[in-house]
């Protein structure tokens, strides 16, 4: 199957990561950026056709909690036959070698096959993502999270439904880029202890309508000194903050107690905490 659009061939794509490097590495606030029409339409289409109803399965994922209210799947057993070809594309040595070259990242990228918190996403109306850095160990490979990317599933996605994923300074001050949630366009970020991102406002658009998306994360065995701080080299939870003046006083309460709790209990109590945050 041709999996990327325009017929452009796999060298063309790792090319096409040298030439992007250096507007992702110097993109503000942090590295970052995204692909319009990377991938092929027809193929796009296919898998939103397969795309599943969440929720159903009982190992589906269901966030309802003051910092988010969206749906996930788990793992790859929920994805259709042109979907499971398009993700394992995502994770292999010719889109690896375009992540590499367009991050700069030095260690070897490494996929991640049991899709630990990626796979199908899905925002409903009045649904968000509130402000947050991401986990940065995976609590299976104990491998060092590096980079995300979102392919957006969403045709005639209008600017007044929002769903816009923002990206924020990295002391919480300000939004600096709202990238719209538009069908095939690729969006990515390097993950650190710094890359405050999400989506902080309930989502507007008609009830008949969702933000769909594929994440995909990608690991190192190690990372650079300076990323992430020193406590929290090894955090397998997501870290939520509010923004000033525009998140609710529930929210900063509960993130001040799951936060406390990462802090002070072992491991394994976390790991059930961040299981009953995941209703």
């Amino acid at each position: 199957m041709n999996f990327l659009n325009n017929n452009m061939s796999v060298h063309d794509l790792v090319e096409l990561g040298k030439s992007r490097h250096g507007e992702y590495v110097n993109a503000k606030p942090f590295p970052s950026g995204y692909f319009d029409d990377l991938f092929n339409p027809e193929m796009l289409r296919t898998i939103i056709s397969e795309f599943p109803e969440i929720g159903k399965a009982k190992e589906d994922i269901k966030y309802e909690n003051p910092n988010e209210l969206k749906l996930a799947t788990k793992g790859e057993y929920r994805f259709g036959p042109v979907t499971k070809e398009f993700v394992h594309f995502l994770n292999s040595q010719p889109f690896l070698e375009f992540l590499q070259n367009l991050t700069g990242i030095k260690e070897t990228l490494i996929p991640d096959p049991y899709f630990e918190g990626g796979g199908f996403h899905e925002i409903k109306p009045g649904g968000y993502l509130k402000m947050h850095v991401d986990f940065h160990k995976n609590k299976l490979t104990k491998l060092d999270r590096r980079l995300n990317i979102l392919v957006y599933l969403n045709e005639d996605w209008k600017e007044e439904y929002g769903g816009h994923f923002e990206l924020w300074e990295k002391d919480m001050s300000k939004c600096v880029t709202r990238i719209l949630p538009t069908f095939n366009r690729l969006a990515m970020f390097s993950t650190t202890d710094f890359s405050w991102h999400g989506l902080p406002d309930p989502l507007t658009c008609p009830p008949d309508r969702s933000r769909r998306s594929i994440a995909l994360y990608y690991y190192t065995n190690g990372r650079p000194e300076g990323e992430v701080n020193v406590g929290d080299k090894a955090r397998i939870t997501t870290t939520f903050a509010t923004r000033d003046g525009q998140d609710s006083g529930k929210m900063k309460l509960f993130n001040s107690i799951v936060n406390l709790a990462n802090d002070l209990l072992p491991p394994i109590i976390v790991k059930t905490i961040k299981k009953f945050r995941n209703t």
